[in-house]
């Protein structure tokens, strides 16, 4: 994909903002949106997204997708295990997993692989763009949109100038190897192959057992993709990706600090093995799209529960818990999708039509300290979806754009406690849009519903009042404005209310032993009403020849109503949880020379509670980021980068309602945090050929 070329490019500026496109712009080509059934331009389409391009995310540098995420508005992240893997959009979207099972309420595909829920496999390696959709995004993505959607599009098999190899080296022990090279085998066939590894440390020392790599990263990820032109109509591409993560986990301590006392410290584990074939044929009506994938996941995950060693706690206790899954997915969707001589309505109007099957199977086997015996169970969640799309130009600058999808979802659960459970129903989302093109600017309206299914809380010892929840909807109406500003500045602004209805939320049972402390029980319930709401703002602003800012801002104002918590409390109204009201970043990219680069960027958080059940919050915070490129010839670049450069402390995780600590006879209810990582000086060689 090309920019506009010139001596100081304008294509790292427009990454931030992610929308530097004018429609009636020839000087500019239209930045593609994957996620799309159209695949139309940023500019054009009538939603509020971000698209981050692959020299925005090197010049981050980012390896996971917890990275980047903050860089679009509204947009948060909880950890609780290794990495950043759950994901909030807009203040919706789940902060952990136990021995629940999950409905996510943010989609996360990896091209064709839906990896909902599998946020540890989000890895940026050989990526060629990543995109962030705010809003029920029912049509294209189904259950697991109810909040939004983030695609990590892979750079394609026959790209042209993208081969690469890149070293990086960090603080902390720290490395990473990256490559990407793409190999022409005939006219017709094109393979790619690309593969990662990162290692570090981590920012925690254990000192019981004085180690400094408890908390370690150590990730793998190969990716093969081959695209075969068997003819001009028909083309296929095929993939595969293995994944190998091994990371630790050992975040949690009773002072809050990062030095642990864990005797057996926890990990963060996931082997994937996938595979998609993505056949194109272009008939006489239209474009039809086969797609099947199949993903096999081994994951495991667990943590030192009294998070000191034997002897610590006077009463002698000390506990494990370790949750280990095997998750299979299989998906085929057909979808058709018009030609533009076969468009309907006198050639006004384009459409879609499509279906989709998922078939997932979850097997869980838990191993907990205090519990009886090992806790097994089978999750088998199948869904099926019909949708369609029609998009009409009314005129020659407004357009209409209605879509529907209706899935049924159907679950069943069992476990080795006699515990059976099973839910069918079928739900319906869509959108309805009008968009008006004027000069460079495009303005829309919109309405959209998005849906997530309803679930089952297996814990052993849940009470029956707080087994089940039901699904959720979400309505979504929104207004944006987008486009150029004279020469030099690009906007995208949207505002937005949301009203959820059977509001989905995090809750937890607190249950203490018979010594005292405290078990705390992770469940899903159901509240009346929630309404999110707010804005978001990109703006881009060429401010010289060799200077541009980019600043990306949302507000939020997401709270719950008429809900009683587990414990029996009555809640008329309260703050959503991973809600912060205002979020923003700031890029600025000066160029000293024409091949020095200098870039800083700051990240804002405003205070946001951690979850529904308790009152601990995250204070806000400002992060600081640094970059200094140097770029020799076209082929090489050096980079020096600090991360949070200033070394401020911030919370990814945080607990609350309860006493952890023996030491004051579990006397108090304190807050518990896991700490973010601290400063990160590092320098990366990236060699283009």
């Amino acid at each position: 994909m090309k920019l506009v070329k010139s001596r100081f490019p304008l294509s790292i500026l427009s990454l931030c903002c992610s929308a530097l496109v004018a429609a009636e712009d020839a000087s500019v080509e239209k930045i593609i949106v994957y996620g799309d059934f159209q695949q139309s331009s940023l500019a054009q389409l009538s939603a509020s997204a971000s698209i981050l391009e692959a020299e925005r995310l090197q010049s981050r540098p980012a390896e996971h997708i917890e990275d980047i995420l903050r860089i679009a508005p509204n947009v948060n992240f909880s950890s609780g295990a290794s990495r950043g893997r759950f994901v909030q959009i807009r203040g919706i979207g789940e902060r952990s997993q136990y021995a629940e099972p999950i409905n996510p309420s943010v989609s996360i595909m990896v091209d064709d692989f839906d990896f909902a829920g599998l946020g540890a496999a989000a890895l940026l390696f050989d990526t060629q763009q990543v995109e962030i959709f705010r809003g029920p995004q029912a049509t294209v993505f189904g259950a697991g949109a109810l909040a939004g959607a983030v695609l990590i599009k892979s750079t394609e098999a026959d790209a042209e100038q993208a081969d690469f190899v890149k070293l990086s080296a960090a603080t902390k022990n720290s490395y990473q190897f990256e490559v990407g090279k793409s190999v022409s085998l005939s006219d017709a066939l094109t393979v790619r192959g690309a593969a990662i590894h990162n290692q570090s440390d981590g920012f925690v020392h254990n000192s019981y057992l004085q180690r400094d790599d408890t908390n370690n990263i150590d990730e793998s990820a190969v990716r093969l993709a081959a695209k075969y032109a068997y003819s001009d109509d028909v083309e296929l591409k095929l993939a595969y990706r293995w994944y190998d993560i091994d990371n630790g986990f050992d975040a949690f301590t009773l002072d809050n600090i990062r030095e642990t006392l864990s005797d057996e410290p926890g990990f963060d584990r996931q082997q994937t093995q996938a595979v998609s074939a993505n056949l194109l044929t272009r008939l006489e009506g239209g474009d039809m799209h086969f797609i099947f994938t199949h993903a096999s996941h081994d994951l495991g995950y667990g943590y030192d529960e009294d998070w000191t060693f034997e002897g610590f706690h006077p009463w002698g206790y000390t506990s494990t818990d370790y949750y280990y899954r095997e998750v299979d997915s299989d998906t085929v969707e057909v979808r058709l999708v018009s030609a533009d001589k076969w468009a309907l309505f006198n050639d006004t109007t384009s459409w879609v039509i499509g279906g989709r099957i998922k078939n997932n199977q979850e097997d869980l086997l838990r191993q907990y300290t205090y519990a009886d015996g090992d806790f097994v169970s089978r999750y088998q969640p199948v869904t099926k979806a019909v949708y369609g799309q029609l998009d009409s130009q009314l005129t020659d600058d407004l357009q209409l754009s209605f879509a529907l999808r209706a899935e049924n979802y159907d679950f069943t659960y069992s476990d080795n406690q006699g515990m059976t459970g099973k839910h069918d129903s079928t739900m319906l989302g869509g959108k309805l849009a009008l968009s008006y093109q004027f000069g460079q600017q495009m303005a829309y309206v919109s309405v959209s519903r998005g849906f997530k299914g309803a679930g089952i809380n297996p814990a052993q010892n849940v009470t029956a009042n707080s087994r089940f929840y039901d699904e959720e909807y979400n309505w979504n109406y929104e207004a944006g404005l987008k486009g150029r500003i004279g020469d030099s500045l690009t906007s995208r602004i949207a505002v937005f209310v949301m009203k959820r209805e059977d509001t989905q939320i995090s809750d937890y049972e607190l249950q203490y032993r018979e010594d005292g402390s405290a078990e705390f029980i992770d469940i899903i319930k159901n509240a009346d009403l929630g309404t999110n709401q707010g804005f978001e703002a990109e703006l881009s602003w060429q401010a010289l020849d060799n200077w541009s800012v980019s600043l990306s801002a949302g507000y939020l104002d997401a709270y719950f109503e008429d809900y009683t918590r587990a414990d029996g409390t009555r809640v008329a109204r309260q703050q959503q949880a991973q809600a912060p009201k205002y979020t923003a970043n700031v890029f600025s990219q000066l160029y000293l020379t024409d091949a020095l680069r200098w870039n800083v960027e700051l990240d804002y958080t405003d205070r946001y509670r951690f979850s529904d059940g308790h009152n601990v919050s995250a204070p806000s915070r400002v992060l600081l980021h640094t970059q200094l490129s140097w770029q020799v010839e076209q082929q090489w670049q050096v980079q020096l980068w600090i991360n949070n450069a200033l070394n401020k402390t911030f919370y990814t995780r945080g607990f609350g309602g309860f006493s952890n600590d023996p030491r004051d006879y579990y006397a108090f209810e304190e807050p518990y945090y896991q700490l973010g990582n601290g400063r990160q000086t590092g320098v990366t060689l990236r060699y283009q050929f």
